[in-house]
């Protein structure tokens, strides 16, 4: 270290949440509530393009435990009725699946929200709540040790923590220096995003059209005084008619994209900037180190298909929140014990979803027709089974297999006196 570094205050925490998006700033606000000492450090992202995220019954519950759902509320349009339509031209016609919040007794599945009001609310939330301290900058390495963890920002200064959160995304800097090995894959796809104005209420529908590309996806969102019919719009599809369509005029784009939604909700117009990205695919091979766990996109990525992104990074922390709700990080035993918990549980949580995607979304850019039959049979059974599409429906807002406290219900645990919230040396 030179002079100039050795001059720099060093801080220290018991919790550093690496990285300053929507699912760190969850983290840094669930941990503080719970009576940690907690420092979050990253820059804030920038704005993405017309991307937004349906928050299920679970994420809400957590949101609401935070303090932050009414604001979200205000922002957000109701998820009542999710219709699939199967738009392949498959040899064997498939019926439309219609999912109706009120079968499973409740009024939404969710919120739709722009990413954008998301990651301001909670950041507003956070600087409100004044419980923990935010580090604008980036971490530009780690020494991880058996007691604890040191982060190194860009500026020189060093955080010194107990233990590690990371949500700094798919090219964490926290998983790289803790050897935490990953599966990369991509698909020929780039999703295409915009928010849109329509000339027809969409209802509190949202529309999937499964095309032989991907989905084609309008999901509500609020109406305004100057535009009441609003949706966004999530179009995957080939790479090559994605820089064609990215090249047309934007009234040509608009056309199309009516024409894709088979005029149901009207003249469209395109009022935000239009967002790209190549779809693709990441697992772990595993979820914590000793020091350290790892939460959202810096654990799983995958298409959006299903709204499951943001709703399991928020799992993620819920679930480690609960895993760590006991433990004295300076007690190795104990620590081990509850990382081995939280393991045990993402594994089996992301991996179901990682691979049910993945399955969905090959089932349809492949036109084999044991394929088609497959994806069809499905589609039938959903729709003739009452008991089946209930259980499908519950089992996407609510997951059975680990929902943490803070997800069913809106009581939360006490917090812990911890001892002072932040210190510096």
């Amino acid at each position: 270290m030179d002079r100039a570094d050795a001059r720099q205050p060093t801080i220290r925490t018991q919790i550093l949440v690496a990285g300053a998006g929507s699912t760190g700033l969850a983290a840094a606000l669930a941990f503080a509530r719970s009576g940690w000492q907690v420092t979050l450090a990253g820059r804030f992202p920038g704005p993405l393009a017309g991307r937004t995220v349906a928050l299920f019954e679970a994420s809400l519950r957590f949101l609401e435990s935070l303090g932050a759902l009414d604001a979200v509320k205000a922002k957000a349009c109701p998820l009542e009725t999710i219709h699939m339509i199967d738009d392949t031209d498959q040899l064997f016609p498939v019926p439309d699946l219609t999912l109706r919040a009120e079968e499973i007794d409740l009024p939404a599945f969710g919120l739709n929200v722009t990413n954008d009001e998301l990651a301001a609310i909670l950041l507003d939330h956070a600087r409100a709540a004044r419980s923990f301290e935010i580090i604008e900058a980036n971490i530009a390495d780690y020494e991880f040790e058996d007691d604890g963890a040191t982060a190194i920002l860009e500026d020189g200064r060093r955080i010194e923590a107990e233990f590690v959160v990371a949500a700094d995304g798919r090219a964490s800097k926290a998983r790289a220096a803790a050897g935490i090995d990953i599966t990369e894959w991509t698909y020929p796809q780039i999703a295409l995003t915009a928010l849109l104005r329509h000339e027809a209420p969409h209802d509190n529908v949202s529309t999937e059209y499964h095309t032989r590309s991907g989905p084609f996806t309008l999901v509500p969102l609020p109406g305004r005084d100057d535009a009441p019919n609003r949706s966004s719009l999530v179009w995957l599809m080939n790479v090559r008619d994605a820089h064609k369509r990215l090249a047309k005029p934007r009234e040509d784009l608009e056309y199309e994209i009516e024409d894709y939604a088979r005029s149901k909700l009207g003249a469209m117009k395109i009022e935000s900037d239009i967002g790209q990205f190549r779809m693709g695919g990441m697992q772990v091979s595993r979820f914590t180190s000793k020091r350290l766990a790892l939460v959202g996109e810096t654990c799983h990525v995958f298409p959006p298909i299903g709204a499951q992104g943001l709703n399991l990074s928020l799992r993620d922390v819920a679930d480690l929140e609960d895993c760590l709700s006991s433990v004295d990080l300076r007690n190795d035993k104990e620590l081990a014990r509850a990382l081995a918990r939280y393991e045990r549980h993402r594994r089996a949580d992301i991996g179901l979803r990682t691979h049910g995607v993945d399955l969905l979304n090959r089932s349809l850019i492949i036109p084999h027709l044991p394929i088609d039959l497959i994806r069809g049979a499905g589609f039938i059974a959903m729709t003739a089974l009452g008991p089946l599409r209930r259980a499908v429906m519950r089992e996407g807002v609510l997951p059975h297999l680990v929902l943490p406290r803070s997800m069913r219900a809106t009581n939360v645990p006490e917090p812990r006196a911890r001892g002072k919230r932040f210190a510096r040396v």
